[in-house]
């Protein structure tokens, strides 16, 4: 790459536009990472890790800024720098980004529409970003003080999540495959509060539950249809994933264990995969511990 090249510049203005809507920015090189190298790269075993504190750029993710001047120091310390990265997670309406994959068998836009199905949420209409690969990065907001963590197939098969500590490539950025941009443009709508329950190790703080709810036992059936309805999505070479994920869902409902494995069973055997098999993964996820199945 030509230092400062075209490459660079554009991504700088995209980056310096970036900064006047607020965005916490950083430069990034072609792998889609940092690109400035980490001042500590040196620090001997054992030395705290440092997060920005020292002042010297190089900390990725931390030096992320708002400030078109320092945004201008570090490009200007980065001069193969191709895209920026934008921090997750800050603020009293943190970014959060939802990173759906959509190659190699795996189709995170039918995942996260099944998930919506099995949780009861409506994916509402945002900012979409288009990758090079194929998948779409959907831009929220979420509540002050959420503690979203990073993820990566958590919620289900080509579904990551950018909380804290995280970050989206920016639209305009450039890699070898090609180049970040705006797919639909929406303003940035707020994730909803089931979702964010899901990115979060504890559920957020919810408003008053309206006086009629659906009972329990209705509820969980629901749910169960959900997750054998995501099951049945599964794309070619997926199912057995799948399958699990159901599974490690369904049988934290409080529904019938035998009901579970049955309905799940059912649903894979329905397309092509032997029962055996499918019985020795639903009985899998039954036996997990909880912190495995998360």
């Amino acid at each position: 790459m030509v230092p400062h090249g075209t490459a660079w510049r554009q991504a700088l203005v995209a980056a310096t536009e970036a900064t006047h809507r607020g965005l916490h920015v950083f430069p990034i090189g072609r792998t889609k990472m940092p690109a400035i190298r980490s001042p500590h790269r040196d620090d001997p075993p054992g030395t705290p890790k440092c997060r920005g504190e020292c002042g010297r750029p190089g900390h990725g993710v931390y030096d992320a800024t708002d400030d078109e001047q320092r945004l201008a120091e570090l490009f200007a310390a980065a001069p193969h720098a191709t895209g920026y990265g934008i921090a997750c997670g800050r603020g009293d309406r943190p970014l959060l980004g939802v990173d759906l994959d959509r190659k190699n068998g795996v189709d995170g836009v039918a995942s996260l529409r099944a998930l919506a199905d099995a949780r009861g949420f409506t994916v509402p209409e945002t900012i979409v970003i288009a990758t090079p690969s194929g998948g779409l990065h959907l831009w929220y907001t979420g509540p002050a003080g959420a503690a979203v963590q990073n993820s990566a197939s958590k919620l289900g098969p080509g579904i990551d999540v950018r909380g804290y500590g995280g970050y989206l490539v920016g639209p305009g950025s450039w890699t070898p495959k090609g180049v970040y941009r705006v797919a639909e443009m929406h303003p940035v709508a707020q994730a909803p509060l089931a979702l964010v329950d899901l990115m979060t190790p504890t559920p957020v703080q919810r408003p008053a539950a309206p006086a009629r709810r659906p009972a329990p036992g209705r509820q969980r059936s629901a749910v169960l249809t959900g997750l054998v309805k995501f099951v049945l999505q599964a794309p070619e070479g997926e199912l057995n994933n799948r399958l699990y994920w159901a599974a490690c869902r369904a049988f934290e409902t409080g529904v019938d264990p035998d009901a579970v494995a049955r309905a799940l069973v059912d649903a894979a055997v329905s397309l092509g995969h032997p029962e055996r098999a499918a019985e020795r993964t639903v009985s899998s996820a039954r036996t997990a511990p909880a912190r495995k199945r998360a």
